[in-house]
């Protein structure tokens, strides 16, 4: 049986870190990107998120991707180097492995040491597949490892994720990865416009693990920056921008508080908001433009019944 290789790219520059953490809580409206949501805990809780009732995009992809794997194969083709960015536990990648032909198999993910455990149960699943991990922050720049090989790839970005991206940064990142797809395809999930009711509910989770997921990235902060962050203090905020087409996450100061890290503190009075992620909604046929703007041919798109999520496959 082989065993998975992982490759961690960038990991050790602390100072960069910490910089850009300060930065952004000591701005004028202070922010955290939601990159660091994704240690060993956070991923586990993102995990759990996806189970829940109201958070309808991974069963509602899963679905586009299960009754549509044959044509999503005939579009995209034999996929022997499979690089999925954000891999998170695997799983979605996993349930294509078969249709899609695929020999290697490169998962991408900011969170290394999650990412190696997840890399070990898959390979007793395949015992014959090359598994390579790659521990990257790709949010900024998407450069694979030579190992990955020459190509042509498939690029697989499920999960919605490029909703993080403001309209123009998703454009800059659809670049990088028709780079990154060495002549090969995209297969990428977004997640389409709907009512806000369905919206605010799938971020905001009766149960609450949303804002232990949302509250957790506090403690990570207290970690990498020495901060003194106190997570009672603060409560998960979700709610819909219409005008922006975005779901916004924030920590709300539920009091007056002075939070103290290596260097430096902040008072944030009760009220004030950290923000710490977006995510934005897309309408089908804009999402296309996007796509051929960033240099892909004009898509394929597969919908649920309802047209809340789509899967697009595009050619690079």
């Amino acid at each position: 049986m082989n065993a998975p290789r992982l490759i961690q790219i960038g990991a050790d520059d602390a100072d960069a870190v910490h910089a850009e953490l300060i930065a952004g809580l000591a701005a004028a409206r202070p922010a955290v990107p939601p990159k660091f949501f994704y240690d060993a805990l956070g991923s586990r809780l993102f995990a759990a998120i996806t189970e829940l009732p109201e958070y309808y995009p991974t069963r509602t992809e899963a679905a586009i991707l299960r009754e549509h794997l044959a044509a999503i194969a005939a579009a995209v083709g034999p996929a022997p180097t499979l690089v999925d960015l954000g891999a998170g536990n695997c799983e979605k990648a996993a349930r294509l492995f078969e249709a899609l032909a695929v020999r290697r198999y490169v998962a991408v993910d900011i969170a290394a040491e999650y990412l190696l455990s997840a890399l070990d149960r898959l390979q007793y699943q395949h015992p014959d597949m090359e598994l390579l991990g790659v521990g990257l922050d790709f949010s900024s720049a998407l450069a694979l490892p030579e190992v990955v090989g020459p190509g042509p790839r498939l690029l697989f970005y499920p999960g919605s994720s490029i909703g993080n991206f403001s309209p123009d940064a998703a454009l800059a990142f659809l670049r990088r990865m028709h780079a990154a797809c060495a002549g090969g395809r995209l297969l990428i999930g977004v997640d389409l416009v709907k009512p806000r009711d369905v919206l605010e509910a799938a971020y905001d989770d009766a149960l609450g693990v949303t804002a232990a997921f949302n509250r957790n990235l506090l403690a990570r902060l207290n970690r990498l920056i020495g901060a003194d962050f106190v997570l009672a203090d603060w409560r998960h905020v979700a709610f819909h921008d219409a005008a922006r087409s975005r779901i916004e996450m924030h920590l709300e100061a539920a009091r007056d508080v002075t939070v103290r890290w290596s260097g430096g503190e902040r008072h944030f009075t009760r009220g004030e908001r950290i923000h710490t992620e977006n995510s934005y909604k897309w309408r089908l046929d804009d999402f296309a433009d996007l796509l051929v703007a960033a240099g892909f041919r004009p898509p394929r798109a597969w919908r649920d019944p309802r047209d809340w999520f789509a899967v697009f496959a595009a050619e690079a």
